[in-house]
């Protein structure tokens, strides 16, 4: 399977455990009510209507925040070579509703992805579990949290196909002890997740490979590579590739134009070389004056001399010591050199 279907949950979704079995470390409570929270617009990790309580995991850092937003932009090279987009839509609400339609519990990821959102991309204020298209994969950055004791069984209960954990190489000076870095990806199966090595989503991208990546400072070229097959994978599934991008369908022809025109370039220099060392070799050959085998060798380091310039020297020269001498009188180096 090249690329992942978008699935939605149940309808009406399961809620999961109670907020009282959930655990989230490194957050503190903080409460919305349920008037208050349809127009919240700060950060939390989760809130549910019956306790009013939102866990918020505060300050954000550039520890927690880079990878998400690296991800971002490993995927949209991916879809560049896919020859589709890929949108990465950060931290919505992933909203789940009651029987009377009103908000019962709210997650925020800290980025999501939709392979094919053109098709499957909400377009409320929130993702909403069992009505709209679930995200193709949702990451969580555990820096001082540890989604696996409350967020990752909601992500389960809820439908989600593909969960990325990744603990970044670089630390928060309180991260706990027990958070080993690296990236784990969790895939939605009959009997709800396992952990696998390698991505359903994006084909054959593996979670070491995705860590590597999400940990660079700067895009390396082993993971240029990675990006560029993964990328040519998922377009062979659906019959696309570079060409089918605005941006790179511009530079590749950019690139052909130039390749094309410096090409021509250099085959009409090398056809004048050419043709110049045969007009002086014929004019030896017809006064019936010697050369050796390095002759022609010497004549393609005369770039200075005009063809005209060394035809008249091969026609006025004595022997090739004094074609050579000649040569470079009429070399605006050689003349320099000489004074003349």
């Amino acid at each position: 399977m090249a690329e992942s279907i978008v699935t939605t949950a149940p309808t009406p979704p399961a809620v999961g455990r109670a907020p009282e079995a959930l655990e989230f470390p490194g957050c503190h409570p903080v409460y919305i009510s349920r008037d208050d929270i349809a127009d919240y617009e700060g950060r939390f990790e989760f809130w549910d209507a019956d306790t009013e309580i939102a866990m918020v995991c505060e300050p954000t850092s550039y520890y927690h925040e880079r990878p998400a937003h690296r991800l971002a932009k490993l995927t949209d090279r991916i879809a560049a070579v896919r020859g589709s987009p890929i949108e990465a839509v950060g931290h919505t609400d992933l909203l789940v509703r009651n029987a009377r339609g009103e908000r019962q519990r709210i997650m925020q990821a800290d980025q999501i992805l939709f392979l094919r959102p053109v098709q499957t991309i909400p377009h409320g204020k929130a993702i909403e579990v069992g009505m709209d298209a679930l995200p193709d994969v949702v990451l969580e950055v555990d820096n001082t949290t540890d989604v696996r004791r409350g967020k990752l069984g909601l992500y389960e209960s809820w439908g989600f196909p593909e969960v990325w954990v990744e603990v970044p190489d670089e630390p928060e000076p309180n991260r706990p002890r027990s958070l080993r870095p690296g990236l784990t990806i969790h895939l939605r199966g009959e009997d709800g997740f396992r952990t696998v090595p390698v991505s359903r989503a994006l084909p054959g991208w593996t979670a070491e490979e995705i860590h590597r990546a999400l940990n660079e400072v700067t895009l390396s070229e082993n993971t240029a590579q990675v990006l560029h097959r993964v990328g040519t994978v998922m377009g062979a599934a659906q019959g696309t590739g570079p060409d089918d991008d605005p941006f790179l369908r511009r530079q590749r022809r950019e690139s052909h134009a130039a390749g094309y025109t410096e090409g021509q370039a250099n085959g009409l220099d090398e056809g004048r070389k050419e043709g110049m060392r045969a007009a002086v070799l014929q004019v030896f050959e017809s006064r019936g004056i010697p050369f050796s085998i390095s002759l022609p060798e010497r004549l393609a380091e005369m770039d200075a001399v005009s063809t005209a310039a060394l035809v008249r020297a091969a026609m006025e020269c004595r022997d090739e010591r004094d074609f050579l001498r000649l040569a470079r009188r009429r070399s605006p180096l050689g003349s320099r050199k000489d004074g003349a």
